[in-house]
């Protein structure tokens, strides 16, 4: 064999110097390596957790009108007040029952308090509005917003209109034994 001379290795050096593989600063090149795994390692990942299939050409694309076509919506005739009795005491069964109503259909858009988030805060809804107001509102939105000129400016105020919530007349009654309570009737 060749024996190398020196100048052979002064490049290889200057190489050292430049990395510094002194024990105290291994970290600095553990580092880089570690970084390179982690990222390798996560587009693995993911690479397998989409199943390696891309997007599927062969679906149907969904049709937003054809599926709310399919929703039947319940309209009832215009409530009149005749048909409304309010109970003292409260009823406390309905004013449960309005309160779980209120967690699923209601709350996304109305607090309970006088802040508007997408509709109007319900604090002392029934301190301004009878009843039969109420209830037509919640059971015939399209009604009350193509006529009554209260929710007319509710709808200027919030620009978005109620939708309809599918409730029956009984779940609206209970949804304003829910809304006394929280206006601290007893």
């Amino acid at each position: 064999m060749q024996e190398l001379s020196r100048n052979t290795f002064e490049p290889i050096k200057d190489i050292d110097v430049f990395f510094d593989l002194s024990p105290q600063n291994s970290f600095n090149m553990k580092l880089p390596n570690l970084l390179t795994a982690v990222a390798i390692v996560t587009s693995a990942l993911w690479i397998i957790s989409c199943g390696g299939e891309g997007v599927k050409k062969d679906e149907k694309p969904v049709d937003i009108q054809e599926l709310a076509n399919k929703k039947d919506e319940k309209h009832g005739p215009e409530i009149k007040e005749s048909e409304i009795s309010l109970t003292n005491p409260l009823n406390a069964g309905w004013v449960t029952a309005g309160k779980g109503i209120y967690e699923m259909k209601c709350q996304s858009c109305h607090r309970l308090t006088g802040e508007k988030l997408v509709g109007p805060g319900w604090k002392d809804v029934t301190k301004r509005r009878k009843p039969v107001w109420i209830m037509n509102m919640i059971n015939n939105t399209d009604m009350m917003l193509d006529s009554d000129p209260e929710a007319q400016k509710l709808l200027e105020l919030c620009m978005v209109r109620m939708p309809n919530q599918n409730l029956s007349k009984e779940d609206a009654r209970q949804v304003i034994e829910y809304m006394r309570d929280n206006d601290g009737e007893k």
